[in-house]
Parts: C-alpha cells; sequence; structure tokens
C-alpha cells in the first residue's frame, strides 16, 4: 500500500473559489479503481493550509492516477488559486496496525 501525507497551501481569500475544485477531485480520485482513501483537510490554526491524505493499493493505480483527466484539471487549477507550496511524501507501508 502506498500512503501519501503532506499539505498545499494557498492564500486563504482563496479557499471559497477552491472548495469546488478540491471537492471534484477527491470525488473522482475516490472513484479510481485502488483508491484506497482521499481527502483534504483544512488546518484550523493556519488558513490557507490544507493537509493531504491519500491511501492507495499500489503504484500501478497511483501512475493512474497521476495521468487521469481530473488531475490535469486540478493542476491547472494551481496558478490562478494561488497554490504554490507544496509537501507531499509518498510512503510504502506495510500491514496496519489498530492502536
Amino acid at each position: 500500500m502506498l500512503l501519501i501525507v503532506g499539505t498545499v497551501r494557498l492564500p486563504p481569500e482563496n479557499l471559497e473559489r477552491a472548495r469546488p475544485v478540491m471537492q471534484a477531485m477527491v470525488e473522482a480520485s475516490r472513484a479510481e479503481d485502488g483508491c484506497l482513501e482521499y481527502g483534504y483537510a483544512e488546518d484550523i490554526f493556519a488558513p490557507g493550509l490544507i493537509h493531504v491524505k491519500e491511501r492507495w493499493t499500489d503504484q500501478a493505480v497511483l501512475d493512474a492516477h497521476f495521468a487521469s483527466p481530473h488531475i490535469k484539471v486540478w493542476r491547472e487549477t494551481w496558478s490562478a488559486l494561488g497554490i504554490g507550496e507544496r509537501d507531499l511524501v509518498v510512503y510504502e507501508v506495510g500491514l496496519a496496525r489498530i492502536t
């Protein structure tokens, strides 16, 4: 399994314009084969900071995700929304434990 965690940042004044674009990206990603989890969460202490968490079954499905039409649309909006700072890391994960 692959886990992607990190953040993207945009100007807080652009959040309302970004929400429908982010929602479309999340919904389309969640519908992809091999997507186990996909979500964005706004940081309550740092306006404009969005936490990203994704889980994918394997590299092949992640590669397909990166080639999808909806990720192309999402990336094309970054400039207009002021998304410039991205800090995302992909981890290979073994078996999960419940704590």
